[in-house]
């Protein structure tokens, strides 16, 4: 059973994967001054800590480019940074495992989280980034321009129509909701898991019951945190993208 808190939209956003509004959780939003990701009960059963890897240098260049499982570079100093960040915001909690994708800005996001902890990183494949196919480090611009059908398809719905060459929503929930279901069963306590932009906003579409074709308006910053709650069978999203920790940058 998922119980979910009340969603509202809130605004325009606009990222490597996101074009459209954004949505808050009751309150809990993007970049909701007032939240406050790491309150949380600690007498609860099982907390898990869904985190979007810190930023490489394909995240930060300009126009934006599509980063997916083709692409395999490492953190940048920027994106060290914010994962220390998340680090430090999560080091009070006491998270015993960490789960990452097999690509590098996973892992390394997933090592320094782990690290205050002495805690465990484990790679999970199912939780990999989306297959982009042919538009791997793409614009969207130069998308549009060299596959104005496969793009307009797409942009329609995400989840029937793939990247060319590449996955659908679809295709990625089927992998992925399994995988981090599986974590919040299997595993009690507070965890971790280091996923990635298509990633997360499909499994946070599935908790919230978004239409898949909607997922990529849940905006997922680079080291954002969005914390879900499992008591019994009931999973709760707590925070949606919490940013707080990163605003200093």
């Amino acid at each position: 059973m998922y119980s979910v808190r009340d969603r509202l939209p809130t605004g325009p956003a606009q990222d490597e994967h996101c074009c459209g509004e954004r949505f808050a959780v009751r309150g809990w939003c993007c970049d909701d001054p007032a939240a406050k990701f790491g309150d949380v009960d600690v007498s609860e059963r099982t907390y898990l800590y869904l985190l979007r890897h810190g930023a490489t240098d394909a995240n930060q260049r300009r126009p934006y480019v599509l980063q997916g499982q083709g692409t395999d570079g490492p953190l940048s100093q920027a994106g060290r940074t914010q994962a220390r960040r998340a680090a430090e915001a999560l080091a009070h909690l006491p998270i015993h495992t960490v789960f990452a994708s097999p690509l590098k800005r996973s892992r390394e996001t997933a090592a320094i989280v782990a690290e205050p902890h002495g805690a465990q990183v484990r790679v999970v494949p199912e939780i990999t980034e989306v297959d982009v196919g042919e538009w791997e480090a793409m614009s969207w611009n130069a998308v549009m321009e060299r596959y104005p059908e496969q793009y307009r398809r797409f942009m329609s719905d995400p989840a029937v129509f793939p990247y060319a060459g590449g996955e659908s929503y679809a295709d990625v929930a089927r992998r992925v909701v399994p995988a981090l279901e599986a974590i919040l069963r299997e595993h009690d306590g507070h965890v971790a898991v280091v996923g990635h932009n298509v990633v997360n906003r499909v499994f946070l579409a599935h908790l919230l019951g978004v239409e898949l074709r909607r997922a990529r308006t849940l905006r997922q910053s680079n080291c954002g945190i969005n914390v879900i709650r499992r008591k019994g069978d009931e999973i709760e999203l707590i925070t949606l993208n919490g940013v707080l920790h990163l605003e200093s940058e």
